[in-house]
């Protein structure tokens, strides 16, 4: 594929046309417009290189004449009408496609705030390295808490990731620089870590709040008592008013989640009647005489909900 049909353009285009395309290639393709994407970095790359050159009048000539190859190499012609390249682009003539790589500086510079540079006699092209994403399971309760978890970047390297007190699914920690290297000395890209938090069997995470339910025997509803309730911080002692049932709540305050800048979340806790697994005769008998004397309506509101 020659030059003109890289940036899309006829071989007579004027200098602006070219100039135009480029511009439009160079949008679509960037690096910091396709992180990740090889495709579009070596497009680019061919965008960059076929501008260079076209973009320069002098060096346009040259191409159009034979004198130079897509590579802007010198073309040698051999006895035979064969030909050798030879050389790389400026090799005879410091100042050979001069006018596309200040045009390539400004209109980059004009797009992403990027500029070229100098090594010698060749002009390197800096650009950031493309970010590289992870996934990182983790925890609720180490998640609620804070931790440190290791993970294996690409290559077999590996890292301690801090995990906040309080982080939540699907947020994302920046590890500077661990992404993929610069190009012509540019900075390298960053590791983006997204959390995936596993679900805990006990605890339920809203907000900084932690939610339980707690099972509580027939004599602790009806009778009340002190049993011990866990918390994301350990066991607390938890006083069960006389006459609790599947129905009530408790709050525990601050034994939710913690954060970095001071906030405290409480613990909720659903209290959840649970019947003895085998009911024998002499409790048969004493809940039948009881509710002989104490029937009571336990559906009453749902009738009127509906």
């Amino acid at each position: 594929m020659n030059l003109y049909q890289i940036l899309g353009v006829s071989k007579d285009a004027s200098q602006a046309d070219i100039k135009k395309a480029y511009r439009r290639l160079a949008k679509k393709y960037h690096p910091d417009t396709n992180q990740g994407n090889e495709q579009a970095a070596e497009e680019f790359k061919k965008v960059a290189m076929a501008y260079k050159i076209l973009g320069d009048e002098e060096q346009r000539g040259r191409y159009d004449r034979g004198e130079i190859d897509e590579q802007g190499r010198e073309v040698n012609f051999a006895p035979g009408g064969g030909f050798h390249g030879f050389g790389g682009a400026g090799a005879h003539g410091g100042a050979q496609g001069a006018q596309g790589f200040a045009d390539m500086d400004d209109i980059l510079s004009e797009l992403f705030g990027l500029r070229t540079g100098r090594r010698g006699r060749a002009r390197t092209m800096q650009q950031r390295g493309a970010d590289v994403r992870y996934r990182l399971r983790v925890g609720l309760l180490d998640a609620c808490r804070g931790t440190t978890q290791r993970l294996t970047l690409g290559g077999g390297k590996t890292l301690d990731v801090r995990i906040p007190a309080g982080i939540e699914d699907g947020q994302q920690i920046r590890l500077k620089g661990q992404g993929q290297p610069g190009i012509g000395g540019g900075p390298a890209g960053d590791a983006l870590v997204e959390i995936q938090i596993v679900p805990h069997p006990v605890f339920r995470r809203e907000g900084l709040d932690i939610h339980i339910d707690l099972p509580i025997s027939l004599p602790e509803g009806v009778l009340g008592g002190k049993v011990n309730a866990p918390t994301i911080h350990g066991e607390v002692a938890l006083k069960i008013p006389p006459g609790s049932d599947g129905t009530k709540t408790m709050r525990l305050r601050g034994k939710g989640i913690h954060t970095a800048k001071g906030k405290k979340g409480d613990q909720i806790v659903h209290l959840r009647l649970v019947l003895p697994k085998k009911i024998d005769k002499e409790l048969e008998d004493f809940m039948r005489e009881w509710g002989k004397k104490n029937a009571y309506d336990v559906r009453a509101g749902l009738r009127e909900a509906i």
